[in-house]
């Protein structure tokens, strides 16, 4: 058996070829939460004191937040269901089922 066959049996035996699609996620992750912080902090702000120049930009950077925070789930679950596929897959080629 060549190194490199052995290398790539222990990855796919390990599951480690999930290194991209765990680094957007991890990424994802992240962006996610700053954001729903962001959203938090606006969510707070007064708005007593705005002009309609202030809360029309404020109404308008929550409808953008709210908007990505949407998109980063959407993409989360895509990544997640994919991992999940993946890992089904994965667990039925060491039971000799393919």
């Amino acid at each position: 058996m060549s190194v490199k066959k052995f290398i790539t049996d222990v990855k796919n035996y390990l599951g480690l070829d999930d290194f991209k699609k765990s680094g957007k996620k991890k990424s994802i992750k992240r962006l996610l939460e700053k954001l729903k912080a962001r959203k938090e902090i606006l969510d707070k702000t007064p708005r007593k004191n705005l002009n309609k120049k202030e809360l029309k930009a404020l109404k308008e950077e929550q409808a953008i937040i709210t908007l990505q925070i949407k998109k980063g789930e959407k993409i989360l679950d895509e990544l997640n269901a994919e991992s999940h596929k993946d890992s089904k897959k994965l667990k039925g080629e060491k039971n000799g089922k393919k």
